[in-house]
Parts: C-alpha cells; sequence; structure tokens
C-alpha cells in the first residue's frame, strides 16, 4: 500500500523541419503541463516557450489540468502560420492559374 502507479506517456513537438517525441513514465495524477515540464522538450527546442504553448492529446486540445492516462501523447502546439481557411483559399488560386 501507499504505492504509486506509473504511467508510460509521450510528449511531442513538432515544427515544419523536425520533430520531437519523447517517451516518459510519470506518476498517476500527472497534468498534461506536468508531462511537459518534466520532458527533455525544454532543452532541446530553442527560441520557443512551451512552458505556456497550447496542449493537447491525440490531436485534441486539453486544459493544463488535464490529468493523464497511460498510453497518452501529449502534444506540445504552435501557433498557426496562417490561418487553414486562407491556406485553402491560397492553394485553389495557384491550381485555378495554371
Amino acid at each position: 500500500m501507499g504505492q504509486t502507479e506509473n504511467l508510460q506517456i509521450e510528449v511531442a513537438f513538432a515544427r515544419p523541419e523536425r520533430q520531437w517525441l519523447t517517451s516518459l513514465e510519470v506518476p498517476a495524477g500527472t497534468t498534461a503541463r506536468e508531462a511537459v515540464q518534466r520532458s527533455d522538450l525544454a532543452g532541446e527546442i530553442t527560441g520557443f516557450d512551451i512552458s505556456v504553448a497550447p496542449l493537447g492529446v491525440f490531436g485534441k486540445a486539453v486544459a493544463d489540468d488535464y490529468v493523464l492516462a497511460a498510453g497518452d501523447r501529449v502534444e506540445v502546439y504552435r501557433a498557426l502560420i496562417r490561418n487553414p481557411k486562407e491556406a485553402r483559399r491560397l492553394r485553389a488560386e495557384r491550381g485555378s492559374t495554371g
């Protein structure tokens, strides 16, 4: 009794030129933000503040205090360069002009 269960999770971050993915073992009850802080991403990624970046689990946005389950993948999101609707419109225009 009194033993804390540990969970295997992953933390991921991607830029167009590179992707980071790290596996962690964390205590049960760990939140998404705590997992990011426990990961080695902060030392790996320069010029980006992961401590305030939006988070998600398997493609769905979650709050910092979202409690993780075994096997979850916490994703650290970066700001979009362009609105997705605008990007589709620009691609369509380029395709129609030839």
